[in-house]
C-alpha cells in the first residue's frame, strides 16, 4: 500500500543569499526515532520534476534547490507515510547554504484485503459482473486497470465507459454517441470508435475523460500505423476492398519510407480483375472513365464495386506482431511466417499450415498475442467450443489445444498467461459478464507492441 503526500517547502532568502541552496531531508519513524530508508522523494521546481532519489540507510537525502521559485517534494514509501504537520520554513541561526528538513513518518496500519480466490486452470473466474450493464468490449490499461465499454439495455439505447480495477468501479462516463468498439493506437492509448467519430480516452485521478477526434482523420493518419520501434514507424496501406496490401517502415531520423513486405492473394486477385470481363458495356465505359480520371486500372474499379459484394470475395488477413525488437508477419497467402528485425530487415521465414482447411479445423481467422508475454495463440472453434493453441515462432509447432469452458465466448484477449472473454449463457436474463481463465503456460513478460496491430490488417 502506498501513500503520497506533497510537502511544500518555500524558501525565503535575503537579496544577499545564494541563488541556490542545499536541502537535507531526514526521515525518521515518529514512534522510536529510527531512520526510515528507501523513502522515494521527487523534487519539483515549479511544475517540472528536476530530481528523484531514495533516502539512504540513515534516512537522509540531499537536494539542490533554486531560491528563485517555490520547490515542493512528493514522498512515497511502501510502509510509511509522512505526517501532515511538517515545517515549511527552516533557519539555523543565520541563513546558510544548507537547510535541514526533518520529516516524521508513521507506520501505516494493517489493512484487510478482500478475499482473493485463484481458480485452477480451465475454470472460469468472473472478473466483472453487473445487474445493470452488459460488457461489449474491454481493453487493458498500463496501470493494470480495465476499461470497459458497456450498455444498460441494448447498444441502441446508449453506451458507457467504465474504469474498473478488478474489485471496484473507479469511474464511469456515458458516451455522447453509440460506441462500437475499443481500440488502441500505436502508442497504446485507448480510443472508442463510434459510427461518426473516434474519442480518445484518458485516465486522470481515477476519472475517465474523452476527447473527440474526426473519424476520417484517425482512420487515415493514425490507424494505418501499426507499431513503432526505436526511430521507426510500421504502417500498412490495407484496404478491405482490395486483395493486396503492403507493409512499410518510416524512419523519423532521415524521413525515408521503405516497403518491407507485400501481401497478396494471387487467386483472389485473378478473380478480382476478371470480373471486368463479365460486366455490361455501360459499366465498362464507367470504369474506363474512372481510369482516365484517376489513373487506377479499370479492372480494379469494377472489382472493387462488384466482385467485393460477391460470396467469393474474402478480405485479407496477414497481421504483424512485435516482440523483443523482432517483427513477425503471418502471410497466410504464401504460407510463411516472415521474421524481421526492428529495422525492417528480413531475418528468416518458416512455413505455416494451421490456417489450411479452415472449415475442417475450425480456424477463426484470428491470431491473438498475449499483451504481457508477447506469445501468439491460434484461435479455433469447433461445435461452438473455442480452442486456443500456442504457436512457437521458432519451430512453427502448435501446442495441444486448450478448450475454454463456455461455448461461443466473445472478444477473446490474452494477458499474462490468462485468457479473458465476454460471455452470457444462452437464453438467459444474465447480463454479459467478463470472465478469465488461466492457461497451462508460464511464459515470462517480454516487450510487446502497444497498439492494436491485428485490427489494422484484419476485416
Amino acid at each position: 500500500m502506498k501513500s503520497i503526500l506533497s510537502l511544500v517547502l518555500l524558501i525565503f532568502l535575503s537579496a544577499t543569499a545564494f541563488s541556490q541552496t542545499t536541502v537535507r531531508i531526514i526521515t525518521k519513524d515518529r514512534t522510536n526515532g529510527d531512520p526510515v530508508s528507501r523513502v522515494f522523494i521527487r523534487q519539483y521546481q515549479g511544475d517540472s520534476m528536476v530530481k528523484a532519489q531514495y533516502t539512504n540507510l540513515k534516512g537522509v537525502a540531499y537536494f539542490t534547490v533554486s531560491t528563485k521559485e517555490a520547490t515542493h517534494f512528493e514522498m512515497e514509501h511502501i510502509a510509511f507515510s509522512p505526517l501532515e504537520d511538517i515545517p515549511t520554513k527552516i533557519y539555523s541561526g543565520k541563513p546558510t547554504d544548507t537547510l535541514t528538513l526533518q520529516v516524521r513518518m508513521y507506520y501505516l496500519k494493517e489493512r484487510m484485503l478482500d478475499q482473493v480466490v485463484i481458480k485452477p486452470i480451465g475454470v472460469p473466474d468472473t472478473i466483472f459482473e453487473s445487474s445493470r450493464v452488459s460488457v461489449t468490449d474491454f481493453e487493458f490499461l498500463p496501470d493494470n486497470n480495465l476499461l470497459l465499454l458497456t450498455y444498460p439495455k441494448n447498444l441502441k439505447k446508449g453506451t458507457e465507459l467504465v474504469l474498473y480495477d478488478g474489485f471496484d468501479l473507479l469511474g464511469e462516463i456515458p458516451l455522447p454517441e453509440k460506441g462500437k468498439e475499443l481500440i488502441r493506437d500505436y502508442r497504446g492509448n485507448p480510443h472508442v470508435v463510434t459510427e461518426k467519430n473516434v474519442f480518445g480516452i484518458t485516465e486522470t485521478n481515477k476519472r475517465i475523460q474523452i476527447a473527440q477526434i474526426e473519424k476520417d482523420y484517425y482512420m487515415t493518419y493514425i490507424a494505418p500505423i501499426v507499431d513503432t520501434s526505436h526511430t521507426k514507424y510500421y504502417f500498412s496501406n490495407f484496404n478491405p476492398n482490395y486483395p493486396a496490401f503492403d507493409y512499410f517502415t518510416f524512419d523519423m531520423v532521415d524521413s525515408t519510407y521503405r516497403k518491407i513486405a507485400k501481401v497478396q492473394d494471387d487467386l483472389m486477385m485473378e478473380l478480382y480483375r476478371s470480373e471486368f470481363k463479365w460486366v455490361d458495356v455501360r459499366t465498362k465505359l464507367w470504369a474506363k472513365e474512372k481510369e482516365n480520371e484517376t489513373g487506377i486500372d479499370k479492372e480494379i474499379w469494377v472489382g472493387m464495386y462488384y466482385f467485393t459484394n460477391s460470396v467469393y470475395y474474402k478480405e485479407l488477413y496477414a497481421p504483424i506482431f512485435e516482440r523483443n525488437d523482432s517483427i513477425f508477419l503471418f502471410d497466410h497467402y504464401k504460407n510463411l511466417l516472415f521474421k524481421y528485425s526492428y529495422q525492417g530487415d528480413l531475418i528468416d521465414s518458416i512455413p505455416i499450415y494451421y490456417h489450411l482447411q479452415a472449415k475442417e479445423n475450425g480456424w477463426k481467422k484470428d491470431l491473438i498475442q498475449d499483451y504481457e508475454t508477447g506469445e501468439i495463440y491460434i484461435h479455433y472453434e469447433l461445435a461452438g467450443k473455442a480452442q486456443l493453441r500456442h504457436f512457437n515462432t521458432t519451430t512453427g509447432k502448435l501446442s495441444s489445444p486448450v478448450q475454454l469452458h463456455f461455448k461461443y465466448p466473445e472478444n477473446i484477449q490474452i494477458k499474462g498467461n490468462s485468457v479473458y472473454y465476454i460471455y452470457r449463457p444462452f437464453e438467459s436474463t444474465q447480463k454479459k459478464y467478463l470472465y478469465r481463465e488461466r492457461l497451462p503456460f508460464e511464459f515470462k513478460s517480454q516487450k510487446t507492441n502497444k497498439g492494436t496491430l491485428v485490427e489494422m490488417a484484419k476485416p
